[in-house]
């Protein structure tokens, strides 16, 4: 909702400063009055091209701020913090806009610049203004799908959801056909890698062990020379082990004779003893370290041959092993996967079926709704003197590539103003009186069907009087008991309807040497009487006469 309004040095205004309440406010005055700039410069706060020309003369800058309220939960508040503006839920929104009389303008809310193009998505929430100064709201096709969907109270979550699981199985049979083709490039490939690494049965571990039994092999080659003469030394034939034997049993025939002969002997024994463990570690050592050539040459090969595959697949040796698996499990996937998008294929087919079957479901229920629709708002017609204006709810389906969450229909309001003409869209409609009326026929049928909170129509009574201007107020009354209505107006059965009355006036004080510029325009809140004495004005012209003004009273008590 509106709470306020302030201008300062935009064209003939020098400072105002409005305050709204809820309900039907309307805004009179003779003609050139000056409404048009007010609603000028709330266009300008709501997005509207900033024109130097607007600014006041002898002013360097002139600047419009409007206030507005919203319930916490409004949609408002979510796009604000979709798009980094710092506003709490249920903060009011003060938008501000500046226009400097050299060129250029700044947009402000609540303090925080932003973009003229956000302030005019910001206040399509806020406002709407209807008549020859802005078109917006239910002028845009791209509402009425929405709007026709909340006037038929028609639930769309089915559809959403259908239309979510289809897309889901569609991308997943896409992602699964993509990886079908690659995989199938990748095919042959694969069966050589998988033949040779199966081949070769690389085992976990396998590096380290060829490398230390290289190695092994290698010192074994190495040591085979000196080895074997250590061995004839200690166990050839006239090795040391054969001549200790002699020297034991010579000292043995002999050891009686002398006792140090007898402890001789007992080294000697000794002696032969680690000899012997000698010659035994010497033989095991020698056979761990068997020089085979053959066996050195297998070894090395089958090493090198590892490390060379897991080059050419770029992995570590002891990787090779759970490659090749990995590698086998690729191979199964392809060969399985036929099976696999056959599946994918028929779920995709099944909840395509679904979505059309509910969407369907859906297009019956909007056409219900619409012929509903249309014989609302066509009984709504004739009081507002468009007796030969007839209203469609136009309901196309949509190609298959334009189906969405919402379901496949293109909604679209249309008229015929004139009997025999073709049904057209609501931009297409000349006059702008005739127009606003059938907007106000829209907002009366769908009312509570739309978020806006404010609502304005800019001189709705335009070339209409009597019972047709008694009509259009008792209607305006009717829907500002859900949305605040502000509107412009030279009828004074509309006037009588108001909440809140303000007269807009010229005001033409004495020129000064400082001032060149003397003409004001300003607004100013009725009171009861002053309201009666406006409308008595409105009804009679320039000359107020006791009659207009019996016919005040006898309107305001409407």
């Amino acid at each position: 909702m509106l709470i306020s309004l302030s201008i300062r040095d935009i064209v003939l205004i020098d400072a105002l400063d409005l305050d709204f309440s809820e309900g039907l406010g309307v805004l009179t005055g003779e003609t050139g009055a000056g409404k048009s700039i007010l609603l000028d410069a709330l266009g300008l706060a709501l997005g509207a091209r900033a024109d130097s020309g607007l600014v006041r003369p002898d002013s360097k800058q002139g600047i419009v701020t409007a206030c507005f309220t919203l319930p916490p939960d409004h949609a408002l508040y979510r796009y604000l913090q979709q798009n980094a503006l710092t506003v709490e839920d249920g903060e009011s929104l003060i938008v501000k806009r500046i226009v400097k009389a050299d060129g250029g303008s700044r947009a402000l809310l609540n303090d925080q610049p932003i973009s003229v193009s956000l302030l005019k998505d910001v206040s399509s929430y806020l406002i709407e203004i209807h008549g020859q100064h802005d078109e917006r709201g239910l002028l845009n096709p791209r509402s009425h799908r929405l709007l026709l969907d909340n006037f038929g109270h028609i639930d769309t979550s089915s559809v959403s959801a259908a239309y979510a699981y289809w897309q889901e199985t569609e991308k997943a049979l896409k992602q699964a056909l993509l990886l079908k083709e690659e995989r199938e490039q990748d095919k042959e490939w694969l069966e050589d890698a998988v033949q040779e690494l199966t081949a070769f049965a690389p085992q976990d571990g396998e590096e380290a062990s060829l490398a230390d039994e290289r190695k092994m092999l290698q010192k074994g080659a190495r040591l085979a020379e000196d080895m074997e003469a250590i061995g004839q030394w200690i166990d050839g034939t006239d090795g040391a082990l054969s001549l200790l034997r002699q020297a034991g049993r010579r000292l043995g025939r002999i050891s009686f004779e002398y006792p140090a002969l007898a402890e001789a002997l007992e080294s000697l024994d000794k002696a032969l003893n680690e000899a012997g463990d000698a010659s035994e570690r010497l033989g095991h050592a020698a056979m761990m370290l068997d020089n085979d050539p053959n066996r050195l040459d297998a070894i090395e090969a089958r090493l090198f041959e590892l490390r060379a595959l897991a080059r050419k697949h770029r992995v570590a040796p002891d990787e090779l092993p759970n490659f090749v698996k990995e590698l086998q499990g690729k191979l199964e996937q392809i060969e399985s996967g036929e099976q696999g998008i056959a599946l994918l294929q028929a779920e995709n087919k099944s909840a395509r079926q679904n979505y059309q079957q509910a969407a369907e479901k859906l297009h019956q229920s909007r056409k219900k709704t619409a012929e509903n629709l249309d014989e609302a708002v066509m009984a709504e017609l004739p009081p507002l003197k468009m007796e030969a204006a007839r209203f469609q709810t136009k309901i196309e389906k949509l190609e298959a590539s334009q189906w969405g969450s919402e379901g496949c229909d293109r909604v679209e309001f249309t008229i015929s103003t004139n009997p025999g003409a073709d049904f057209a869209p609501l931009m297409k409609i000349a006059s702008g009186g005739e127009l606003s009326r059938f907007m106000l026929a829209l907002k009366v049928v769908l009312a509570g069907a739309e978020g806006t909170e404010t609502i304005i129509f800019d001189e709705i009574d335009q070339g209409v009087g009597g019972a047709v201007a008694s009509a259009i107020g008792e209607r305006l009354a009717r829907l500002s008991e859900k949305s605040q209505l502000l509107v412009i107006t030279h009828s004074p059965q509309v006037a009588a309807r108001a909440a809140q009355h303000w007269l807009i006036q010229k005001h033409h004080p004495q020129s000064s040497a400082k001032k060149t510029f003397a003409t004001r325009t300003e607004v100013k809140a009725l009171t009861f009487d002053e309201r009666r004495e406006e409308i008595a004005r409105m009804l009679s012209g320039a000359e107020v006469t006791d009659e207009a003004r019996a016919q005040a009273r006898r309107l305001l008590r409407h």
